[in-house]
């Protein structure tokens, strides 16, 4: 049975409300539950017996950051494996599809990355990353006023979520062109050299760029491609082109799945891995495939615009200098599955100089070499990266590593 939730698309973001409400979820029901047995969490789900087997249930916003999932459901990826799909879920917000994955009713979902680590450290929650979803997809779009950076002064941006890599990327280059971070409410009074940012849901960040409320958004695409489609805004810079080819999204499942239904979850994540592949050669395939007009309900998104978000880049953008690294050679958004060690270690350090909204001790005591090796597990994606024709089919090093590329001018 397919469970689609209705939706306006607002898919990417948490309002101050909904933040407030998921830092309580994980100590209220699901946490308090375990901790009541006298069980630390992770004790207490390996505690449970477990099926060889199991559906799968996905869970997904519907932006482009969920298309390997989708496109496996699709193209039929999973049932290859021997997999049934029960469910394939479409939420409204993070804070629907954070709680649907805690109390189990979803098994396999994209997450933001920065989210997963705030879950597993701050929360004490048993998940764990299987492989990257995607990479680049997202960008910082502006009033077609604002031709740099630094224009930004005085103005309110808005971004999906404070644990992301929008916030994070957004914020380092707001300080490297001479700005101030704040963390106000929208009506509040600026000065100059201050940025306000804003978490806004990303259905709402299109209507407020074109209602002058807000002076940019950084977010996921195709909002992006929306905002020009609709030739309200602009493409400022594209966060591909400040980390190349950095993870936005990446696929989580829970640990005790990882421990006790390993043939599981390789089947799982060689369903993903194959659609991945599959992906980068059939772009306009997988618009359509996503598309209002695919007919398949994954999202509201017209055909022409996630077309847009998938294939155009490049030349179109080196004048206006949205893409200042041209010699990267990369895309506007890619699918490769391998979860680089030392970004997941250069993204722990970028978060702790990273301004939050909560409770952020627990990044204080955190080890970029310890989220590295405890938080993501690469067994499952190299197996699956070898079914599916080896690192060059990816364009990834054999050796599986690389050193972090980030320029910001």
């Amino acid at each position: 049975m397919t469970n689609h939730h209705p939706l306006t698309c607002d898919c990417c973001g948490m309002n101050r409300r909904q933040f407030l409400q998921f830092g309580g979820l994980l100590a209220g029901s699901a946490g308090l539950a375990l901790l009541g047995q006298g069980l630390p969490l992770q004790a207490a789900t390996r505690s449970k017996p477990a099926s060889q087997d199991q559906a799968v249930n996905i869970g997904y916003l519907p932006i482009l950051d969920a298309s390997p999932l989708l496109v496996a459901d699709a193209r039929g990826a999973f049932k290859d494996q021997g997999l049934t799909v029960e469910d394939r879920t479409r939420f409204r917000s993070w804070a629907q599809l954070s709680e649907a994955f805690l109390s189990k009713q979803v098994n396999v979902v994209h997450m933001l990355f920065p989210t997963t680590i705030w879950m597993r450290y701050a929360k004490k929650f048993p998940a764990k990353v299987v492989a990257w979803n995607h990479t680049n997809g997202s960008a910082l779009t502006v009033q077609p006023s604002i031709n740099k950076p630094s224009d930004l002064g005085g103005q309110v941006v808005a971004i999906p979520f404070w644990y992301s890599i929008h916030n994070i990327l957004l914020q380092q280059l707001l300080q490297k062109n001479g700005l101030k971070v704040v963390r106000r409410t929208i009506e509040a009074t600026l000065g100059d050299k201050e940025v306000n940012l804003v978490v806004l849901p990303p259905a709402e960040m299109v209507p407020a760029l074109a209602s002058k409320k807000i002076a940019g958004y950084i977010v996921a695409e195709p909002f992006n491609a929306a905002a020009e489609s609709k030739k309200i805004g602009k493409v400022l810079r594209f966060t591909g082109d400040i980390w190349n080819d950095h993870a936005c999204c990446v696929v989580l499942v829970h640990e005790d799945d990882v421990n006790n239904r390993p043939e599981w979850t390789q089947r799982v994540v060689n369903a993903i891995v194959s659609s991945q592949r599959w992906m980068q050669g059939n772009r306009p395939e997988v618009a359509e495939i996503l598309s209002q007009e695919g007919g398949r309900n994954y999202t509201p998104h017209s055909k022409a615009v996630l077309t847009r978000a998938l294939t155009v880049y490049g030349k179109p953008y080196l004048e206006d200098r949205a893409i200042i690294h041209p010699q990267w050679r990369n895309q506007r958004i890619d699918f490769q599955p391998y979860p680089f060690a030392s970004y997941t270690k250069e993204l722990v350090r970028l978060l702790k100089v990273t301004q939050v909204e909560g409770d952020r001790s627990f990044l204080n005591r955190l080890s970029p070499d310890l989220v590295a090796r405890d938080l993501v597990t690469d067994r499952f994606v190299r197996k699956a990266i070898t079914l599916n024709g080896g690192p060059r089919a990816f364009n990834l090093p054999s050796s599986y590593s690389r050193q972090e590329l980030i320029a910001y001018t």
